[in-house]
């Protein structure tokens, strides 16, 4: 790291330290009047706003806001009664509250856990706003949030932090005690938000407060409750949630590891038993986190996929690579050292019907792609798209979880950029925990074919990634990898400007520690008008 980004690291920790110190109390201070009696059990504890605040979804004229009252956050429950309870809100141009813009009163009710969603409207588009919450004579603490800028805007910057799987057990999150610091506009996360699987005595860093029963068929809604409740109990995740609007999309690992859709990913799930599991976890994920109250689940179905603008800078695609995924074929001949369904010739794979998106979802990406007029249509997924194969033994050998075991729908994904010829498109994803930056081609199987795209892959925020032998196997096998670490942790820090996006590929050594700190692994930027990232110096 530079000096003089050393010297502005330490000045926006120091920064970030005192307004929660100062504005966090005068907040207090000036909380609105109490409306709830005092009487009950759960009013008494020390603390009800246990899992902090968060804020999502932005747009020019809303933003939606979330808490969860949890005073035992140990217990299912959360330790709350079984009716409804009033929860007031505020929201303040200034983090005193002097300026209350919006306030009102929600229920917080039984049957979503005492979570509050909110989708505050009319507010001024561009701008920082701080939000606050009141329950049973107690005051949350203060978030803050931002709105996109107007529609049609003139922009010149956003910058995002990309991130993904946060393994609890596999470390600290000093990337969220960093982002939380940060200049950022919004966070995005590309998900495994939280895991089910513990890990092996011998890799554990802290083990979960919580763990799942040994057969998933005896997974309950309790099960990830409790999950959710014990990962959003650490400070820095709070903080960070606190501190920016957060954009997010599931993968495998918020129901089971590696399920594809509704088909049943492990042997000792039926059809049935898999269905309930997902409904249990898809209620569990939009109870804790700051998801628009009109995209609640309604069994085990939940919108998850959307389309956000920041003025004519940019576009933003939410995709969903679960939901509606094709099952798995071939059985995964090999459990690995990739640590999941390794295929080789496997003709099934190749299966025009076969999509990670769905028709519908695929569909409604290429018409959106075709209509933007942005600078930059970013297109957030979940895996990697550039091919990823290994060559062995004269054998192509394809991670079965992955877009290369996909190829027709990869194809479809492509050609959605090249037939109507949409420029300046970058793809951002997760999942294989690996710093990635690559080139798509229109062709990926053809090193002659011409590049039409970028790509950013952020590596695990604390979830283990290959050995260094088979990353370096993984690289000389796939030359559109311009770059690939997979042995650090990190997250990627976009600069979006309309002349060009610059990645910072922020990384510290694992095992991530909770006094790490995170330095420039490497830095990559992609030109308007020209596909395909450029290292610099």
């Amino acid at each position: 790291m530079q000096r003089r980004d050393l010297f502005r690291q330490l000045s926006l920790s120091a920064a970030w330290l005192a307004w929660q110190q100062l504005f966090g109390k005068a907040a207090q201070a000036q909380a609105p009047a109490e409306s709830a009696d005092r009487a009950e059990p759960w009013q008494e504890k020390a603390e009800v706003f246990t899992l902090g605040v968060a804020s999502g979804e932005p747009r020019p004229d809303s933003v939606v806001l979330w808490t969860r009252l949890a005073p035992q956050p140990e217990r299912a429950d959360g330790g709350m009664p079984e009716r409804a309870v009033a929860v007031q809100w505020e929201v303040a141009l200034d983090a005193r509250f002097t300026q209350v813009v919006q306030s009102g009163s929600v229920l917080a009710e039984p049957r979503r856990a005492h979570s509050v969603h909110l989708d505050v409207m009319g507010l001024q588009p561009g701008r920082d706003y701080h939000y606050r919450f009141l329950a049973g004579g107690q005051r949350s603490p203060v978030g803050r949030t931002r709105t996109a800028p107007e529609s049609g805007a003139d922009v010149s910057r956003l910058r995002v932090a990309l991130a993904s799987c946060q393994h609890f057990e596999a470390g600290h999150f000093a990337v969220h005690r960093e982002i939380a610091a940060a200049d950022v506009d919004l966070v995005l996360f590309v998900g495994d938000y939280l895991y089910a699987s513990s890990l092996p005595g011998h890799s554990v860093v802290r083990r979960h407060r919580h763990r799942f029963p040994d057969d998933p068929s005896r997974y309950t809604l309790a099960d990830y409750r409790l999950h959710h409740a014990a990962y959003r109990r650490d400070a820095d995740l709070r903080a960070c949630h606190a501190a920016h609007p957060w954009l997010l999309i599931w993968d495998d690992n918020e129901v089971l590891n590696d399920h594809a859709g509704l088909s049943e990913p492990d042997a000792r799930l039926d059809r049935e038993a898999f269905v309930r599991l997902r409904t249990a976890a898809y209620q569990a994920y939009f109870e804790h986190l700051p998801i628009s109250p009109t995209r609640a689940p309604v069994g085990p179905d939940m919108a998850l996929q959307g389309r956000y603008a920041w003025g004519k800078l940019a576009e933003l695609w939410l995709l969903d690579t679960r939901q509606f995924r094709s099952e798995h074929v071939c059985g995964g001949e090999w459990q690995g050292p990739l640590n999941g369904r390794l295929l080789w010739n496997c003709a099934a794979a190749n299966s025009d019907e076969r999509s990670v998106l769905g028709a519908p979802q695929e569909a409604w990406l290429a018409r959106g792609l075709a209509g933007s007029a942005s600078a930059w249509k970013l297109v957030a997924q979940t895996g990697q798209v550039t091919p990823s194969g290994l060559d062995l033994f004269g054998q192509r050998v394809l991670y079965g979880d992955g877009w290369s075991a996909f190829p027709a729908a990869r194809r479809r994904l492509i050609e959605a950029i090249v037939q109507p010829r949409v420029p300046d498109v970058v793809l951002l994803g997760g999942d294989v925990h690996r710093h990635v930056a690559g080139r798509i081609r229109r062709n990926p199987d053809d090193p002659q074919s011409p590049v039409v795209a970028s790509e950013i892959v952020t590596t695990s925020l604390t979830s283990r990634g290959l050995s260094e032998f088979i990353s370096a196997r993984v690289k000389a096998s796939n030359p559109d990898l311009l770059h690939l670490r997979s042995d650090e942790r990190g997250y990627v820090l976009l600069d979006i400007t309309p002349e060009r996006i610059v990645s910072d590929f922020r990384a510290t050594a694992h095992p991530v520690r909770a006094a790490s700190t995170l330095r420039t692994q490497v830095r990559y930027r992609i030109d308007r008008g020209v596909a395909g990232p450029r290292r610099m110096a």
